[in-house]
């Protein structure tokens, strides 16, 4: 057999299982839930694929720093039909045109790739850790599309690559998006990591303003702990921008504070809002049962 053939037959064996699950799931919650990862996964995969193509025809036409915004698009409306996920920008989508900014977002699963899909401005591009530049297709495409990969391991690789990204916002007007929590939280409790202070450090040496972007916790879609992965919608709110013109290295600290107990108090508000939301539904719902 051939190359070719191996791979229909690994693709056409992948949806049979995730099809099977799926439809195990009406019964078997857990079904569904793995049905979905791997909804998720194959459909990252099919959006790298697409995304190394359109970086190369992009580049080509001389539009590569639009890579990254439309391969993000991609993720948008595959997988919001192939999970039954989508976002919901609540506030402040007009900050989203800021441009060169640095865009910080809160960090929970694989399924923030989704919430990319939705707020990806063009002219953007993701920080990854150098590991990620390895993985076929996913790292061919974030490699094409001017990712800024950064060795955690070497801060002084790191700060060149902060370095160049710097260039890239001054010369091109080029935006990046950081999660500066540095890797997924994975939590059932809308609460946020320690912030590291790379994407800081890169906004005020650029002179660039911060916008921070918050999701809120979504545990009620995707939680690993409790096995659960439903379609629902969950809400993002784009705080105003943060501007560092006038800052220098010395106020990294504060301004990383700050940050992070802005975007922190906007989760955990989102949270209540919730509640309270539910608690409404719940006591209009025994209101109407007692009246019957």
């Amino acid at each position: 057999m051939s190359i070719s053939s191996y791979i229909l037959g690994g693709i056409g064996l992948f949806i049979a299982v995730t099809l099977f699950l799926f439809s195990l799931g009406q019964k078997v919650p857990k079904a569904a839930f793995f049905a979905r990862c791997l909804a998720a996964y194959g459909s990252l995969l099919l959006c790298a694929v697409y995304g190394v193509l359109a970086s190369i025809v992009l580049r080509l036409f001389g539009y590569g720093r639009i890579s990254q915004w439309a391969t993000a698009r991609s993720f948008k409306f595959v997988m919001r039909y192939t999970t039954g996920v989508k976002f919901d920008i609540v506030e402040g989508q007009e900050h989203l045109s800021t441009r060169p900014a640095v865009f910080l977002g809160n960090h929970q699963s694989e399924l923030d790739v989704l919430m990319l899909g939705y707020i990806f401005p063009p002219y953007c591009s993701v920080t990854a850790k150098k590991s990620l530049k390895n993985i076929p297709f996913l790292g061919w495409f974030m490699t094409l599309s001017r990712t800024v990969f950064i060795d955690r391991a070497n801060r002084e690789t790191a700060m060149k690559a902060f370095d160049g990204a710097v260039e890239e916002m001054n010369t091109h007007r080029q935006s990046v998006f950081i999660f500066p929590e540095g890797t997924r939280s994975y939590s059932d409790e809308p609460t946020l990591l320690p912030f590291k202070k790379g994407a800081f450090h890169l906004a005020v040496k650029a002179g660039v303003p911060i916008v921070p972007i918050v999701t809120e916790q979504y545990s009620h879609v995707l939680s690993a702990r409790a096995g659960r992965f439903q379609p629902g919608t969950i809400k993002i709110k784009v705080l105003p921008p943060i501007q560092t013109k006038d800052l220098t290295a010395a106020d990294v600290d504060s301004l990383t504070t700050s940050t992070r107990e802005s975007m922190l108090n906007t989760l955990v508000e989102m949270s209540n809002a919730n509640k309270e939301k539910t608690n409404a539904a719940g006591g209009a719902a025994l209101s109407t049962a007692v009246e019957i």
